[in-house]
């Protein structure tokens, strides 16, 4: 990050002038762009989402934050005035980064135009990157030059703390560190289109003036002070205020693009468990009374110690098609079951029977009944 020494307080004046008066004829208002279609034009989400994808793209190549406060300038008077379909728009991105670069950056640390294209996967070839960047400059008219929110926040830091340097070590941060904090702040408010139709000088203010209330006792006299300087309305610096605040104070300012949500169920209570073959009542009905429930159907008859462990099987039906299938399907099961052990003391011995035979119905069956053995 490039400082310069302490400036005198007229040299700060003149910077801040000639800045306010680049400003005045470059800047323009943003106005908000009514979505004819999906695909017609960039909407101001995506165009966030493009500012945070360039601060990220900046902060691996570690270049000047003047490169990518500029880079966001270039764009937005780009896409200012002329529609542009989404899928342009990182090529768009890459190419005003890449003139900020060339602008901004010292000839031996601008990365080339192959490796932009490859650190960037914005999905362009390097020649086409070329094409967008001669687009650019015709429609800007060649003039790349413009005061930003950091020149002006440069300006309003050193004056601030050319008059009370003390609140600095009420922090415990130097000017460099707490210039850095505040250019941090500031490439989270450039990724607001909420905050595009703010000039780059109330914005700046804006955000000292949200600093020095934190760390500063006489805050507001010295607030006062740099509005008179930048001859500023006082109406414009409170509206600026909040929205500031604002946009700071929201989650999404400080979330990667990649976040990931991981659900975690509520540990319910367990239901208490059923005899199998019982059928659960819904809450919003009543009980059905013991005698209709009887004539539906019938409970089932006591198991033999063997079959105890099939009782605490929990098996929760509601009334619906599926759950009145597995209901038949419990009570074949237990059928089957009966038969199996001779169970079922309701129904009728059928004729030739034996004692000890069991249920046996004549000619049902291919083997003969059995005979008692007789004494020899």
């Amino acid at each position: 990050m490039k400082f310069a020494q302490p400036w005198g307080r007229q040299r700060l004046s003149f910077l801040l002038e000639k800045a306010a008066s680049r400003e005045a004829q470059t800047w323009r208002g943003y106005v908000a762009k009514k979505q004819t279609s999906q695909d017609a034009d960039v909407s101001p989400a995506q165009r966030d989402e493009a500012v945070r994808w360039l601060t990220e793209l900046h902060g691996r190549l570690q270049l000047y934050p003047e490169t990518l406060v500029l880079a966001v300038s270039i764009l937005d008077r780009f896409l200012a005035p002329i529609k542009v379909r989404p899928k342009y728009l990182r090529c768009i991105a890459v190419a005003c980064f890449f003139l900020a670069a060339k602008t901004c950056e010292e000839d031996e640390c601008v990365p080339s135009l192959k490796e932009l294209a490859a650190s960037s996967n914005c999905g362009c070839s390097p020649s086409e990157i070329l094409r967008m960047e001669r687009l650019i400059l015709d429609k800007l008219d060649w003039d790349l030059h413009t005061a930003t929110a950091l020149d002006f926040l440069h300006i309003f830091h050193a004056m601030a703390t050319a008059s009370r340097s003390g609140f600095l070590d009420s922090i415990g941060l130097n000017r460099s560190q707490h210039l850095g904090l505040l250019t941090r702040r500031l490439y989270a408010c450039l990724a607001d289109h909420a905050l595009m139709q703010l000039r780059g000088s109330v914005l700046a203010l804006a955000l000292i003036s949200l600093e020095l209330e934190t760390c500063c006792p006489d805050w507001l006299a010295l607030t006062i002070d740099l509005l008179r300087k930048a001859q500023m309305d006082s109406s414009a610096l409170i509206r600026s205020r909040e929205l500031v605040s604002r946009s700071l104070s929201t989650p999404r300012a400080s979330l990667p693009p990649n976040t990931v949500y991981i659900y975690h169920p509520l540990q319910l209570a367990a239901p208490a468990r059923r005899p199998l073959g019982t059928m659960e009542t819904p809450r919003d009905q009543p009980a059905l009374p013991q005698a209709a429930a009887g004539e539906e159907s019938k409970a089932p008859p006591p198991s033999p110690k063997h079959l105890a462990h099939l009782q605490k099987v929990p098996l929760r039906c509601k009334a619906s098609t599926k759950r009145k299938v597995e209901q038949m399907d419990v009570d074949d099961f237990y059928d089957g079951i009966k038969r199996l052990y001779n169970e079922d003391a309701t129904s009728a011995v059928h004729e030739g029977a034996t004692p000890g035979g069991g249920a046996y119905s004549g000619g049902s069956s291919p083997c003969p009944p059995l005979q008692p053995v007789g004494a020899s």
